[in-house]
């Protein structure tokens, strides 16, 4: 059994910011954790619209608080997140965010990442093995 708490993470190489500011995101549980999926608090600040893609990786994301709107860029499909809201990116979705308060979600992966990934020039995070 674990305990995580965010004092725990804060600070240290869990806590993961997006280079360009996009986001940040506190890794609860990572591969390493064997637990078969990373779990995230994904602080996104209020600003610019933001791309991301991941080839990779499913992402399921909780929205706990604020405000924002999701694209889907295949469709072009927009959907008003708020608290009480979850999005499912189930088919490698190219997708983009803005938050138009600052907003936090609680993120899933599958597979699970390692910590140290960031978004590539192509908004998406390397493939398992290949960091």
């Amino acid at each position: 059994m674990k305990v995580i708490r965010h004092q725990d993470i804060k600070g240290t190489e869990r806590e993961v910011k997006c280079p360009n500011g996009g986001f940040t995101s506190f890794r609860y549980l990572l591969e390493r954790d064997g637990m078969g999926f990373s779990l995230h608090e994904t602080r996104i600040p209020k600003g610019e619209r933001q791309f991301w893609h991941y080839k990779h990786h499913r992402e399921a994301c909780y929205c706990v608080s604020g405000e924002g709107f999701l694209w889907n860029e295949e469709t072009g499909d927009q959907f008003a997140i708020h608290p009480g809201v979850c999005y499912v990116l189930d088919n490698l979705d190219e997708h983009s965010f803005m938050a138009v308060s600052d907003v936090v979600l609680i993120s899933v992966f599958n597979p699970p990442v390692t910590g140290t990934e960031v978004h590539g020039p192509d908004g998406s995070y390397a493939k398992a093995g290949d960091l």
